[in-house]
C-alpha cells in the first residue's frame, strides 16, 4: 500500500476487504469437545477480571476436532494467553486425558520462565477436570482455573486460536489419515508462532512477544458485562424519550 501510495485506515481497510470478499471466512463448530458431566471437582475461574503483564502468567486450554478420510482426530492446545504462543500441542484418535495431557506436557516443557507463578485456564471437560491431569499441573506448581459455565467469553482466546489454526492455515480437514494431519498441523502451529502477527500483541509473533513482553494485554469483556452495558444503555435512552416526550406535552 505504501509502494501505491495508499493511505487507509483500518477500519476502511477492512471495508475494503470485505466488499471484495477477500476475508477469511470462518468456519461454524459443529462438532461438540467438551463433556463437563462428570464426578471430577470443577475448580473456580482465578481470571476474571485479571490484569495481563507478562507471558506464562496464564495459560488457556481447549481442544477442537480435526477431519480426515479417517473420521475425526482431536487436538488439545495450550496457548499463553498474553503472548497467543502455543506452548503445547498433541493429536489423538481419542478426546481421553492422556492426549490433553501430553499437550500439558509439551507446554511445560516449553517454557521460557519456569519460576514464574502460572495459572491454567480451562473449560470444565472431563479432561481438564480428571485427577491425572490436576495432579499434573499440582506437581508442577500451576494454579488451576476453569469456566464457571458455558460462556465463550471465559476462554475467548483458546477459541480464537482455534478458529485461526482452521480458518487460516485450514487445519480443519483435508488430510489422510492422523499421520497427515500431525504433520501439516506441527508445520502450521511453527509457521503461527514465529511468523503470524497479531493485533494484540501490537502486531508482534507469538514468539517475539513471548520473549520481550512489551505490549498491553486485551482484556476479554465477560457476556454478562456487555449486556448490563447494553441494558443500561437501552433504559437511559428510553428514560430520556419518556422525558422529551413528557416536556412535548
Amino acid at each position: 500500500m505504501k509502494e501505491k501510495q495508499i493511505k487507509m485506515g483500518r477500519d476502511k481497510f477492512f471495508d475494503t476487504m470485505r466488499e471484495f470478499r477477500m476475508l477469511v471466512q470462518r468456519k461454524k463448530r459443529f462438532h461438540k469437545t467438551t463433556n463437563s458431566n462428570h464426578r471430577f471437582r470443577k475448580h473456580p475461574n482465578l481470571i476474571k477480571d485479571k490484569v495481563l503483564n507478562r507471558s506464562e502468567q496464564v495459560w488457556v486450554s481447549d481442544i477442537t476436532y480435526i477431519k480426515t478420510e479417517e473420521g475425526y482426530k482431536y487436538l488439545s492446545l495450550i496457548t499463553d494467553l498474553y503472548s497467543k504462543k502455543i506452548m503445547g500441542h498433541f493429536l489423538s484418535d481419542n478426546q481421553k486425558v492422556e492426549p490433553t495431557a501430553n499437550a500439558l506436557r509439551m507446554a511445560i516443557a516449553n517454557r521460557e520462565f519456569k519460576n514464574r507463578k502460572l495459572i491454567h485456564h480451562s473449560d470444565r471437560g472431563f479432561q481438564y477436570c480428571s485427577d491425572e491431569y490436576t495432579n499434573l499441573l499440582r506437581a508442577n506448581k500451576i494454579d488451576i482455573s476453569m469456566t464457571h459455565s458455558y460462556d465463550p467469553y471465559e476462554n475467548a482466546a483458546a477459541e480464537r486460536v482455534n478458529g485461526i489454526l482452521k480458518d487460516e492455515f485450514e487445519i480443519g480437514e483435508g488430510f489422510i489419515n492422523q499421520a497427515h494431519a500431525s504433520r501439516e498441523i506441527n508445520h502450521a502451529i511453527k509457521i503461527y508462532n514465529s511468523k503470524r502477527p497479531h493485533m494484540s500483541c501490537d502486531y508482534a509473533t507469538p514468539e517475539f512477544a513471548h520473549l520481550h513482553q512489551k505490549h498491553k494485554a486485551k482484556s476479554y469483556r465477560r457476556l454478562s458485562t456487555i449486556k448490563q452495558i447494553s441494558t443500561k444503555e437501552k433504559r437511559s435512552k428510553k428514560e430520556k424519550a419518556i422525558q422529551l416526550t413528557s416536556n412535548f406535552n
